[in-house]
């Protein structure tokens, strides 16, 4: 799967051909007009909804638009094996998603929905961006207090995976870029085996051609695997911690163009946000 040759082009921004750079810039523009644009009556309309249907109006349909300029004007296409896991039971599930760039918070609401992220507060704060993600009533942490972070992901998740909504982590806490690893936390995990909760895990390549480190993006296909449901009914943390990690990894590692190279990342942070 290794093709060294194109994951060099999307990674080294002077190296880019000027063709990614200006489909990039175009992108922007468009993400830029899209989200000015769509949030005006999302703010007008979104707190008269009920939160299923808000969360739709507010986020499903922003970020379809933003997926259809992504492949139309950046040339970045999805393909998705596992699209008959996704949950159509009315129950909330907790997903662990692997994290590499700002792609998948775009893609994951046009699948999987409705669902609330778990994010940090600072998000909050942003102009248009941060007001309507406030609508759809994330579970916003402060990443600097760990344990009270723990128990409003536990606290606030259990309320919204009880109303059919379904709870999104990432347990490696920051977008980690393609052929390196952070072990992931135990919050998800937690939160599925304190509730029961059943779990959905996906993997993705998406750092490959939106990266996180710059922000010019290389067209091509992102691929993305949704696993089978898992039922956590008397699993441990530890142990479905230990398996959703694997999962993910191995997925990872078989649809990249650049798997893992042995590197593991420590910090909070892996790089700026694009």
């Amino acid at each position: 799967m290794m093709n060294s040759s194109s994951y060099s082009a999307a990674a080294d921004v002077p190296n880019s051909p000027f063709s990614h750079k200006l489909r990039s810039i175009l992108f922007y523009i468009w993400l830029t007009v899209v989200t000015v644009i769509w949030f005006i009556p999302s703010l007008l309309i979104g707190p008269f909804l009920p939160l299923k249907a808000r969360n739709y109006w507010v986020m499903g349909i922003h970020c379809r638009l933003v997926i259809f300029g992504l492949r139309w004007i950046a040339g970045i296409r999805c393909e998705v094996e596992g699209r008959e896991n996704i949950p159509s039971d009315g129950r909330g599930y907790v997903l662990i998603s692997k994290h590499q760039s700002t792609w998948e918070t775009f893609m994951l609401p046009t699948l999987i929905y409705p669902h609330v992220q778990v994010v940090k507060k600072e998000l909050s704060y942003l102009p248009f961006f941060g007001w309507g993600l406030q609508l759809i009533q994330p579970i916003f942490i402060n990443r600097n207090k760990k344990t009270n972070a723990l128990k409003q992901v536990i606290q606030q998740g259990e309320v919204r995976l009880k109303a059919g909504i379904h709870v999104l982590v990432f347990p490696e806490g920051s977008r980690i870029p393609s052929g390196k690893r952070k072990l992931f936390s135990k919050g998800g995990a937690m939160l599925a085996t304190k509730t029961a909760a059943p779990v959905i895990t996906i993997a993705h390549n998406s750092s490959e051609h939106w990266p996180n480190t710059h922000w010019v993006k290389s067209p091509g296909v992102i691929r993305m695997v949704i696993s089978t449901p898992i039922e956590t009914a008397g699993m441990s943390t530890a142990d479905l911690n230990e398996l959703t990690e694997t999962w993910i990894n191995e997925q990872v590692d078989r649809i990249s163009d650049l798997p893992f190279q042995g590197e593991y990342v420590e910090a909070v942070t892996s790089g700026k946000r694009f």
